[in-house]
């Protein structure tokens, strides 16, 4: 009788350490691992022996981190440090603004419309000495007298050309002779600009416009960081423009001649390809002309604030030079006019803001 009694006992008790075990033990359904519970847990004491103390009791944790990327529960989206965050994408595109148009950082402000994207680049206002100043020296046309004085706000303008693609994005269509997507749009008159332009605006909810003749006078010199340079970006015009010297086939010498400019296969190239100015602007020696808001007139010697031209005229303003043009047509103060109906392949523009 007290044999069988000590059998049963005996197996109770098994019984009961082996369901202590296994509870003992159990896996976390987060991570899968097996976690032993134990009421205590051995350190190293700074003296180097060893002490007990109360095991911490395993949380729940509401995140999981991995590769260094916390997602939080009930969410999948990653989370970086202030200092990895990249600049909000405002974009313009599909003919309504939306959350996404354009952002700034610098002095730039980046624009997208459908696929293409765009820079501007601001323009601290300033005071410059707009016409013949001394660096154009005897290459300098009456029309760029008298030398005077100008003052400008800020404002922002194209870091290079209008393209092909952009005007495609706005238009439908490419009027240009030279076809190529990263290359100037020509072929357009400034009548033609105008209308480009309001169409950019409506799909993009700004307020672009041609350039003022001062203020792209200024740019091209490189407004308050200017060198002083004959050309946009230098005194070396084969550095930063292409003329009818190097823009075709073969490097070009001797007098400027217009069969031997069509043989050379003298053409426009994609922008930004030559030396950027001072302000980081490109082709604003060469390339394609570039029309201007203001009508054609004679400089006065008074000095002017924010000056928008002639009320009226006959002619607007282009500037630049060309791809087919001699070297002096693309100095920063040489100017040029021309009907607001006329396109040639020669003609261009770039967007002021």
């Amino acid at each position: 009788m007290i044999k069988s009694t000590l059998k049963r006992f005996t197996a109770v008790l098994v019984l009961l350490l082996t369901v202590s075990i296994v509870f003992a033990i159990v896996p976390d359904p987060k991570t899968k691992k097996k976690v032993t519970t134990t009421t205590t847990t051995t350190t190293t004491t700074k003296s180097g022996g060893t002490q007990k103390k109360p095991a911490a009791t395993p949380k729940k944790s509401s995140s999981i981190s991995k590769n260094n990327t916390t997602t939080q529960k009930g969410s999948s989206s990653s989370h970086k440090s202030s200092s990895e965050k990249e600049p909000q994408t405002n974009y313009y595109s599909g003919g309504k603004a939306s959350n996404s148009s354009s952002y700034s950082y610098g002095g730039e402000t980046v624009i997208r419309v459908g696929s293409v994207t765009f820079r501007m680049i601001r323009v601290d206002g300033g005071t410059f000495t707009m016409g013949a100043t001394s660096e154009q020296g005897s290459d300098a046309d009456s029309d760029e007298t008298p030398a005077h004085s100008v003052t400008l706000s800020t404002y922002y303008i194209g870091e290079t050309e209008v393209t092909q693609e952009l005007w495609q994005e706005v238009m439908g269509s490419n009027p240009s002779y030279f076809k190529g997507s990263r290359r100037p749009v020509e072929k357009v008159s400034w009548e033609d600009c105008q209308d480009f332009i309001r169409r950019l605006n409506q799909r993009t909810g700004k307020n672009f416009r041609l350039p003022t003749e001062a203020e792209w006078e200024y740019a091209a010199r490189g407004g308050r960081k200017s060198y002083g340079s004959k050309y946009a970006g230098g005194s070396s015009v084969d550095d930063v423009a292409w003329y009818w010297v190097n823009s075709g086939d073969s490097r070009l010498s001797g007098s400027w001649d217009w069969d031997r400019i069509k043989a050379n296969n003298c053409q426009t190239h994609p922008v930004a390809t030559k030396r950027a100015n001072e302000l980081g602007l490109y082709d604003m020696s060469g390339n394609v002309w570039e029309w201007c808001q203001d009508w054609y007139g004679n400089y006065s010697s008074s000095s002017q604030t924010n000056p928008q031209g002639p009320s009226s005229g006959s002619y607007r303003v282009y500037r630049g030079g060309c791809w087919r043009i001699i070297a002096g047509s693309c100095r920063v103060s040489f100017r040029r006019s021309g009907a607001p109906s006329f396109r040639y392949h020669i003609l261009g523009l770039r967007l002021a803001l």
